[in-house]
């Protein structure tokens, strides 16, 4: 569904959030990114998300992160609208932030509760009401407590949602119930978020709960699973999607293999050498003074791989 052309983007369905390419010297690798973002269109999504986790977002430069911005926004080409990250430590930064990357093309901005500052629920409401104000765009708020150390609470998203604050949440908090539970207070409010899960290995469960679509990180590696997963949740065929999330969950063994390292490490680490290794970008290289992965598991990425059918030739 390409909503890029309508006067308020929605983000459903499939919503990759999109890898960084980086060349070896560690600056942005704008052809493979270009490259990247047009295999995920013509793939079959129905958004991009930039500057998220995956796109390792933390650890770039304010101009290095509208480069990306303008890069995903510019290969999109208006086919599916993009939404961006902007995570920082206050209100303010994020407005900053948020002016750039609006500048940069990006259709609605994606922010956290802020970070370092200890907060209330009342204050981290304050927070988004603060952003959603200076903003042209529609604000998603985007939970991730691994990163953030704090939980948006149901309570808060709702109240933000009834006052227009928020136009939906990408859920990457790993609180199945809490998730359910969302859904069940978004439904009896008249579903004024959209949410989209993080959870990337249970999909099928998650669309079949009432989410409104999946950002797969490891949708960088192979998106078509994804959008053939999501397009069955969709024609309520769950037992397509399950076949589907079973093999996907195979390929997602390949954050597994390296071992002992960070999690940035060996989730976008696996995800590039995968993305490496099937002639999707042109280098592996993770954000500096990441750890590189060892060849033991750059090996046995390969053979995940080559088990699905999916490595070529390199």
């Amino acid at each position: 569904m390409n909503t890029a052309l309508t006067s308020t983007p929605v983000f459903r369905g499939v919503v990759p959030p999109v890898a960084t390419p980086l060349l070896p010297d560690g600056t942005i690798d704008v052809e493979s990114l270009r490259r990247l973002v047009d295999r995920l269109v013509t793939g079959g999504v129905d958004g991009l998300f930039a500057l998220g986790s995956t796109g390792e977002t933390a650890y770039f430069t304010d101009e290095q992160r509208v480069l990306i911005a303008e890069t995903i926004v510019d290969a999109a080409a208006g086919r599916v609208p993009v939404i961006a990250g902007a995570i920082e430590l206050t209100a303010d930064r994020v407005i900053e932030t948020s002016q750039r990357l609006i500048a940069a093309g990006a259709q609605a901005i994606v922010t956290t509760a802020p970070l370092y500052t200890i907060n209330s629920q009342a204050e981290i409401a304050a927070h988004f009401r603060r952003i959603a104000a200076a903003i042209d765009v529609p604000l998603w708020a985007y939970d991730v407590p691994v990163r953030v150390h704090k939980k948006l609470e149901i309570a808060t998203l709702m109240d933000l949602a009834a006052d227009g604050t928020i136009a939906g949440v990408k859920d990457s908090s790993g609180d199945d119930v809490g998730f359910r539970r969302l859904v069940a207070a978004n439904e009896a409010a008249g579903h004024p978020l959209q949410l989209l899960t993080g959870h990337e290995v249970l999909v099928d469960a998650m669309g079949l709960a009432g989410a409104d679509g999946v950002v797969p990180g490891l949708g960088n590696v192979e998106v078509e699973g994804y959008v053939r997963l999501w397009r069955a949740v969709e024609a309520g065929d769950f037992a397509a999607a399950r076949a589907e999330q079973l093999r996907i969950n195979r390929l997602f063994d390949i954050v597994f293999q390296p071992t002992g390292l960070s999690g940035d490490a060996t989730g976008v680490g696996a995800f590039k050498q995968a993305m490496f290794q099937r002639g999707l970008i042109d280098h592996p290289t993770i954000a500096r003074t990441v750890t590189p992965i060892d060849e033991a598991a750059v090996a046995a990425i390969r053979g995940i791989l080559d088990e699905l059918g999916l490595a070529a030739a390199r």
